[in-house]
């Protein structure tokens, strides 16, 4: 199997791990029921994870390293400060409708995690907080650090919420994130 086969087969297995921990809970879920999902019995999945815990691991990482490089990128090529903070909006609600899975599975299941990968997922969730909290302080410059930080921390819990609250469409949801979460962060078109 070649590595692009591979890497392949390894997210198919993590998409369906999350479908799976989000609907039933980490504890909920055993081997043999993601092998199903995946159309392989439960101890073939040991030929790309060492564990159910490893790909609790893998999923919970990925998904705080990708939120930090995306946010990090899109800062970096905004024009100015505003524009950054619209992309980073963006970017988050991107994010929330389209792994919604994810955004379950890490507000429930992340004290599963082992001590190191735990440290690691919210060393890369404080980091990418600070990428939120220096750019709105940017747009906002009447708020000091421990506000915009509790904005900041407002507003992903907003767009957090999408697992819950998505009634509407995704353009529809999407339009209507946007414009509450910049509303909410003083920065309202």
């Amino acid at each position: 199997m070649s590595d692009t086969a591979k890497s392949s087969r390894r997210a198919q297995i993590l998409d369906a791990a999350a479908d799976l921990f989000a609907r039933y809970g980490f504890h909920g879920v055993g081997i043999d029921d993601i092998g199903a999902a995946v159309g392989i019995s439960g101890p073939a999945l040991y030929r790309h994870f060492r564990s159910k815990d490893a790909m609790l691991a893998e999923m919970l990482t990925g998904i705080s390293d990708k939120l930090l490089l995306g946010g990090r990128g899109r800062v970096g090529t905004a024009d100015d400060p505003r524009a950054a903070l619209d992309a980073l909006v963006r970017w988050h609600v991107e994010f929330a409708l389209t792994n919604s899975a994810l955004i379950t599975v890490h507000m429930r299941d992340l004290d599963s995690l082992a001590a190191a990968d735990h440290r690691r997922v919210r060393e890369s969730q404080r980091s990418y907080v600070e990428v939120w909290v220096d750019v709105l302080r940017k747009v906002r410059t009447d708020l000091d650090e421990p506000t915009a930080r509790a904005a900041s921390h407002a507003v992903l819990g907003l767009i957090n919420s999408t697992p819950y609250s998505a009634h509407l469409g995704t353009e529809a949801m999407s339009d209507l994130l946007h414009s509450m979460a910049l509303n909410a962060l003083g920065t309202g078109a």
